[in-house]
């Protein structure tokens, strides 16, 4: 019998209706690895396009510093949304008004009476609380951190600790933060808070009127007691600084949020130096060096935001540099206590500290 030829045999077809055979090797239908494979590469490009971000923010911020400010003020975090106008949705005995520091800057501010003036504050108008000043009752100006305004939950908190101890409590927003005009900046913090002290001397006859700064309200406290110091003679009869700091460049250096960039290769030039390219200093510990003013500085120890050694290295170069030791003090929370970077005004001792430090400095 004559052999068969191999060449031009074709292969066998399938089944009916599926054409030839699947070659070896080729995934079987509906095989999951293509699916796989597409993963893969997604995966693949979203790690680049994070890598490209990571490498490319150091460079933006230092081309353009401004971009660092947005950072380090964060009043975009407009949040809480309320009626200004209207803060007795939020405290009791208080009233809003407005002062205008500069051409084209007005900054809204909260004026908390204290609470044992709550009942004859019923029905009363902005100029009976303006009279209210001169009551021998301390006065605290407020001035909070970054983000948010003056109605943020912590900030009202501390406002109504301090206004049951018997407090006065002006509570202003920064330019650009609130519902107060204008862009924000470290000299138009100073001028901002300048503008409220002197409204408040101007009225508070022989009452103890206090800077009280919260994180970086702390930095702008010193930057104003220096500058009314050296301008004016006039010492501030005390400031408070709670969760502080030594300078806005060394607490960007310890804040979590610059922490994925502290191992990048030139972490200080890209981003710690561009701070001053910025016009963004808050020199707490050169202020201090020249403040003669009573200091009283709080600090938890289990603060996540600014380290409690940055309070305690501040506290050192005041007491080293104030001549009467006396009016230096450092008060530390434990951890156990939980009160964080917000939370300082939830000690129910914290209305004796102060008034204590007061009367020891008198």
């Amino acid at each position: 019998m004559k052999r068969r030829s191999e060449r031009g045999v074709a292969s066998p077809p399938g089944p009916q209706g599926e054409g030839p055979a699947a070659r070896a090797g080729d995934p079987p239908a509906g095989s999951p690895r293509p699916r796989r494979r597409r993963a893969s590469w997604l995966f693949r490009t979203l790690i680049l396009h994070l890598f490209v971000i990571y490498v490319s923010v150091p460079f933006l911020i230092r081309l353009f510093p401004a971009l660092l400010a947005k950072f380090v003020f964060l009043n975009i975090v407009a949040f809480p949304f309320v009626d200004f106008g209207k803060p007795e949705l939020l405290l009791n005995h208080t009233v809003n008004f407005y002062l205008t520091t500069e051409p084209e800057v007005t900054i809204g501010v909260w004026h908390v009476l204290p609470g044992s003036r709550g009942i004859e504050a019923q029905g009363k108008d902005h100029s009976w609380y303006e009279e209210t000043l001169a009551d021998d009752n301390p006065v605290i100006i407020y001035l909070h951190g970054n983000g948010g305004n003056r109605a943020s939950g912590h900030r009202v908190s501390l406002m109504k600790v301090m206004s049951a101890a018997g407090f006065h409590i002006l509570a202003l927003d920064y330019r650009g933060y609130g519902d107060s005009s204008g862009y924000p900046s470290e000299t138009g913090f100073t001028t901002d808070v300048m503008c409220l002290y002197d409204w408040v001397k101007a009225r508070s006859g022989n009452s103890t009127v206090l800077f009280w700064g919260h994180s970086l309200g702390s930095g702008v406290a010193t930057n104003v007691a220096r500058k009314l110091l050296e301008e004016k003679g006039i010492q501030v009869d005390l400031i408070v600084l709670e969760s502080s700091y030594t300078n806005i460049r060394e607490a960007a250096a310890h804040i979590p949020i610059t922490r994925i960039y502290r191992q990048f290769p030139g972490f200080e030039y890209f981003i710690l130096d561009s701070m001053a390219l910025g016009d963004m200093f808050f020199r707490s510990d050169e202020n201090v060096k020249v403040l003669s003013s009573p200091l009283l500085i709080l600090h938890s120890e289990d603060d996540p935001i600014l380290p409690i050694h940055l309070g305690r290295k501040l506290f050192e170069i005041a007491l080293h540099s104030y001549e009467n030791k006396d009016k230096v003090k450092f008060v530390a929370y434990p951890e156990k206590l939980g009160l964080a970077h917000e939370n300082i005004c939830s000690d129910p001792e914290l209305p004796d500290i102060v008034k204590d430090f007061l009367k020891n400095i008198k």
